[in-house]
């Protein structure tokens, strides 16, 4: 089997693919300072929790916008998995021409969004991916990686909020009743969240200027469940796109 790794700055999501199925996938807290063998006693307890031994594990893919966390992760995947792990990054074949002034900036996980994205929904094509940074990334019709846009997640614009003011306190991520708050907890939780709502139409609304109106609109991310219903552009909510791109991308380069 396969094991799929998106290591985010809040969370890392791992998926387990026999051959194209998904089996199983679990998500937990990016923690820098976590060793090797911590992580790797975690993958066997979730493993085990859906009754699947580790020594079904035979490849690893990782994708990782952490950098102190690819030593961690490439001495688990030779340590534990016995494999040398296909990390995204340069030199990889991803299948799709990178229209980026340097190519090198992109972040990983916008690539592999970008390489499932087009191949399960074509182009043109917008993503919006609702993590601790809310990326947006273009993908033409040819299926070339056009760029596009970063803007800060909800849970940094709320702790931005708190951390920057002497009397406002932290609040959760909910979405308020009524956008007239009446509370001071409900007005932030109105003015950050539907403000954020308001942000995600208007920048795509304008890449789909540029691109195409016929630009397909796809979500993902953690935080989108929390505002899907409220955000108008979204066309199609998709959980697991990263982790499918992940795993075309090991299939593209396993040959090499």
């Amino acid at each position: 089997m396969l094991l799929a790794v998106d290591i985010g700055n809040t969370n890392i999501v791992f998926g387990l693919f026999e051959n194209d199925i998904l089996k199983t996938h679990w998500r937990i807290r990016t923690e820098r300072h976590r060793t090797t063998d911590e992580y790797w006693v975690l993958v066997v307890e979730f493993l085990r929790l859906n009754g699947i031994g580790p020594e079904s594990i035979h490849h690893i893919v990782i994708s990782c916008v952490v950098p102190p966390l690819v030593p961690v992760f490439e001495e688990l995947s030779r340590k534990y998995i016995k494999c040398d792990p296909l990390l995204v990054g340069p030199g990889i074949k991803t299948g799709i021409p990178i229209l980026y002034n340097n190519p090198a900036e992109v972040g990983a996980d916008r690539i592999v969004n970008a390489i499932a994205g087009f191949a399960k929904y074509g182009g043109p094509l917008i993503i919006v991916d609702f993590g601790t940074a809310t990326t947006f990334d273009a993908v033409s019709d040819k299926g070339e990686y056009l760029g596009g846009a970063i803007f800060p997640g909800l849970k940094i614009a709320l702790e931005a909020l708190y951390k920057s003011t002497a009397k406002l306190s932290p609040v959760d991520i909910l979405l308020p009743d009524h956008v007239i708050g009446k509370s001071t907890k409900e007005s932030i939780q109105s003015g950050t969240v539907y403000g954020f709502v308001g942000v995600i139409d208007s920048i795509v609304s304008r890449m789909q200027n540029e691109i195409g109106k016929s630009a397909k609109v796809i979500g993902t991310g953690g935080v989108l469940p929390v505002i899907q219903n409220q955000v108008k552009c979204i066309q199609t909510v998709d959980p697991f796109l990263t982790l499918e791109g992940l795993r075309l991308l090991y299939q593209r380069n396993r040959s090499s």
